[in-house]
């Protein structure tokens, strides 16, 4: 007995009860307790959870966290308390987000395990019983009704007309007709037609079945031990914060010990050297950042989500903006996701659907509608709730009885005149679709649908311009060319044909009635493009995002699409899932540079078309619907689940579309580039700030100055001056402009060339103005309090100012809306209000050591401010120009 290595679909039904150690009757119930001794419950792996206790501990990783955390226990210590309550707010922050993202994360797995947590009807020693489905164990016998989810995978033994949904295991989006002949071992999952496989639904009959593999070993349970495989890479974004916090870390640490060395060397006040090299390092650690960033994530999720996207995981959202491939699905996603027709193809000729109830030339064009209307289950349902009509069936039928409605034909008309009186459903293994219907004039009609080269097959002659002639060899030939052209163009086609017969016929089981048709003629069929769709192409082509056609479509239908949407495919351009079977990995990743459609992949082939763009250091999106998309979802960058998906695709995927449209995947895109700028914003300003104190400090102390700033003033301006508009900054509308530009390469550092200048002649600037000013009021005065209050006053006012100027790295200062951004406004005047209240509120003059200052003196720092902003707009301009001229 071994289940769990055997080609079951390969071997004959009496094989798989012999391998099994069964029959018909089932297993005994002291049988089934060995099995499921030996092969464990039915249910899918869990993954151990970990305590809240660890998952708290574990949200400690960043090195920034550690040096906010050092910092505010050092700040706590030499009694700055109020520093210190602010830094281990942001670190508290930045610590429960993660925390509840963590508790999250393991949704996709918790949802594969309700797909067996249900009842399974079985036979025991012959005796028919309902379990829970966890107890089913390899050899039991099933028994299968429509509605009902399958238990287990299993080898069908009996079978009745029956049908199974398995959509959201294959992709193969029409139920599956199942039958009991042994196949070939190299079929691959969705051709296994004697199968049936835990968590698909039955559509249609009544079957039995010998189980096969539980648990685990199922191919449910495969694809739940890939998502545990996976391991949960770092987004772009945590991966350059990672990189700037060690590198902060680094410089802080060998700052720290030049300043204290240096104020030791020079016989400074111990006590007073010391706080002031935590002062800058706490000065230095831009404590502002993580709850910025978090609010900027927070604020982009919301943005996104009104744009009809729900992104699950806060750091996704930004990984968004790095997104350089999107592998998007055709169906539903591109496209309205339903069928309609476009035009008759009869008389040698292509009728499109608006012109044939005008049209006087080819009356067989309103028979092969006529004939498409006889034909058809498809019926209107009223909603009583809404009062809408609603058209219920088989999504061909549907669009035939919408065409039938456009060009004046009624079904229900037409069925009182000619009604039914047989029919044969429609079935795979035959291809077609026929009805018998009434005549007045003593004969009866067949009416049939089907598979266009099986209509031609099946007819004698042909219907011309309501004229029956004979269907010769040569006119076979040019039907068969339109059909080809028809193929070729990517549209799907439907065959009419009709015959008349005695009264008396009657089909049952006679297939004899469904020969020596008249052909009439092709229905054509399309699934057109959503609005807007296009325009999200080009928009995401022009912003450097390649977007790639990934589908189960046939590949001259998947160029079509490709070409309506501006992506100039050829054959050339396109892999099949026979393709990519027969190539490596190597080979995969050498050539797909070059391709623009994957068409008739399974769901399987999504992981390894990831891996391949990834190991060319793309950032990878890709959308999913089913079950087995879970793992590609996984391992994407951003997996993104459509909304009407499975519950495991949505677990699984980083985004889920709630409108499952192309064009939402291109807004959530940008919305993720404009969470990145603003981030690069904070940074930006926080480092400028942090730069010009720490310059500032070793200036002196290489001058042998005294301290020009004193370390209760350093943190002033750092958590009460710079917060609020650190935090104002995320609140700042996005710039369209970012979609004219390419989406940053993985491993870039947040800090670019641009950032670094500015931080550098921000810093340099401001303190050789600072420098300049405490040496002229300290020589003149004599009073150094006076003169580190204007210093203390300077270095406030100076961030107060450029805060304005770190807006956008686009457009200079006064290109930009000053009213757009409120908050700013607001934390601008609250900055300006808290450092009145230093300098002139006398508890804070105690505690800072500050006194007031003058008319002079803040016109003096006014001037600094405004001269400090007009060169950095100037720095700003010249890369501006810079770029204008790369492109």
């Amino acid at each position: 007995m071994k289940p769990r290595t055997t080609t079951w679909h390969n071997l004959s039904c009496e094989k798989v009860f012999w391998t099994l150690k069964t029959d018909k009757k089932g297993i005994s119930e002291k049988e089934a307790k060995l099995r499921l001794k030996k092969y464990g419950p039915n249910k899918l792996p869990e993954k151990k959870g970990a305590t809240i206790i660890g998952l708290f501990i574990s949200q400690f990783k960043s090195p920034l966290v550690y040096i906010l955390a050092i910092a505010g226990i050092i700040s706590f210590v030499v009694g700055e308390r109020v520093d210190s309550a602010i830094i281990f707010a942001a670190v508290a922050i930045n610590t429960l987000v993660g925390f509840f993202e963590e508790y999250r994360a393991d949704k996709s797995l918790k949802a594969l395990k309700k797909i067996v947590s249900y009842k399974a009807k079985v036979l025991r020693n012959g005796v028919q019983k309902e379990i829970s489905a966890v107890e089913i164990v390899p050899g039991d016998i099933i028994i299968l009704d429509a509605g009902d989810k399958i238990p287990a995978d299993a080898r069908l033994f009996e079978e009745h007309n029956f049908e199974v949904g398995e959509a959201a295991l294959t992709g193969e989006s029409s139920p599956v007709k199942k039958s009991l002949k042994a196949l070939p071992e190299n079929k691959i999952l969705a051709e296994r037609v004697n199968m049936v496989y835990a968590g698909t639904l039955a559509f249609r009959g009544r079957a039995k079945a010998i189980v096969v593999q539980t648990g685990k070993e199922t191919e449910v349970g495969k694809i739940a031990s890939m998502l545990r495989e996976f391991k949960e890479e770092k987004t772009p974004l945590q991966e350059s914060i990672s990189r700037l916090a060690r590198k902060l870390t680094y410089i802080i640490a060998v700052i720290s010990l030049i300043i204290f060395a240096l104020g030791i060397f020079e016989k400074k006040d111990f006590l007073e050297i010391f706080i002031t090299t935590i002062a800058v390092a706490v000065a230095a650690i831009p404590e502002g950042l993580l709850i910025s960033v978090t609010i900027i994530l927070i604020l982009g999720m919301k943005k996104i989500l009104k744009d009809k996207a729900m992104v699950r995981k806060l750091v996704a959202a930004e990984t968004l903006g790095s997104v350089s491939i999107i592998c998007t699905d055709k169906t539903g996603t591109l496209t309205e996701g339903e069928m309609r027709v476009v035009g008759v193809h009869c008389c040698g000729k292509m009728t499109p659907l608006n012109e044939i109830a005008s049209s006087k030339e080819c009356s067989t064009c309103l028979e092969v509608l006529r004939a498409g209307l006889f034909c058809n289950d498809a019926t209107f349902h009223l909603d009583k709730e809404n009062g809408n009509q609603d058209i219920v069936g088989d999504p061909i039928e549907k669009a035939l009885l919408l065409a039938g409605n456009e060009t004046g034909l009624n079904k229900k008309d037409l069925n009182k005149k000619m009604p039914r009186v047989d029919e044969i459903p429609f079935d795979s293994a035959v291809k077609y679709m026929a009805t018998l219907n009434k005549l007045d004039s003593g004969k009866n009609t067949v009416f049939v649908k089907g598979a266009p080269e099986l209509i031609l097959s099946l007819s004698k002659n042909q219907k011309v311009n309501g004229k029956t002639k004979e269907l010769d060899q040569k006119e076979r030939k040019n039907i068969e060319k339109g059909l080809d052209k028809l193929a070729l163009q990517g549209y799907r086609v439907l065959g009419f044909g009709f015959r008349e017969v005695d009264k008396k016929e009657r089909f049952s089981g006679n297939d004899g009635l469904v020969k020596n048709l008249t052909f009439l003629g092709f229905v054509v069929f399309d699934d057109p493009l959503r609005p807007g769709t296009r325009e999200s192409f080009n928009l995401a082509k022009q912003a450097g995002v390649r977007p790639v056609i990934v589908t189960g479509d046939h590949k001259f239908t998947a160029i079509k699409i490709a070409n309506q949407l501006g992506l100039p495919t050829k054959e050339k351009n396109v892999l099949t899932a026979e393709d990519l079977e027969n190539m490596s990995d190597d080979e995969l990743r050498k050539r797909i540079k070059g391709i623009d459609v994957f068409a008739r992949v399974e769901p399987r082939h999504k992981v390894r078309i990831v891996a391949a763009y990834q190991a060319k250091g793309e950032v990878v999106a890709m959308t999913g619907d089913g079950v087995n998309d879970a793992p590609a979802l996984k391992a994407a960058d951003i997996g993104v689940a459509v909304g009407y998906g499975t519950e495991v695709a949505k677990g699984a995927a980083d985004m889920v579309l709630l409108d499952n449209n192309f064009k939402t995947i291109v807004r959530a895109v940008e919305q993720g580039r404009m969470i990145y700028e603003n981030i690069k914003k904070v940074v930006l300003y926080l480092l400028s700030d942090s730069f010009s104190e720490i310059i500032l400090i070793l200036g002196s102390l290489v001058f042998f100055l005294p301290l020009p700033i004193l370390p209760a003033q350093i943190l002033w301006v750092n958590l009460i001056e710079d917060t609020l508009p650190n935090i104002a900054l995320a609140f700042d509308p996005g710039e369209k402009e970012v979609m004219n530009e390419k989406p940053r390469k993985r491993g870039v550092s947040i800090l670019d060339k641009e950032m670094k200048t500015l931080i550098f002649i921000i810093g340099i600037f401001t303190d050789i103005i600072l420098f300049g000013m405490f040496y002229y009021f300290w020589k003149t005065s004599g009073n150094l309090e006076y003169t580190r209050s204007i210093v203390f006053a300077g270095l406030a006012v100076n961030s107060l100012f450029y805060v304005w100027a770190c807006r956008s790295f686009r457009f200079t200062i006064w290109h930009k809306n000053p009213f757009a951004n409120k908050f700013l406004i607001f934390s601008t005047i609250f900055g300006f209000l808290m450092l009145f209240i230093a300098l002139y509120v006398p508890f804070f003059q105690n505690v800072l050591r500050t006194v007031p200052l003058g008319v002079f003196e803040w016109s003096v720092l006014v001037v600094f401010g405004i001269l400090n902003i007009f060169l950095i707009e100037i720095v700003k301009y010249v890369f501006i120009l810079r770029r204008k001229k790369i492109k």
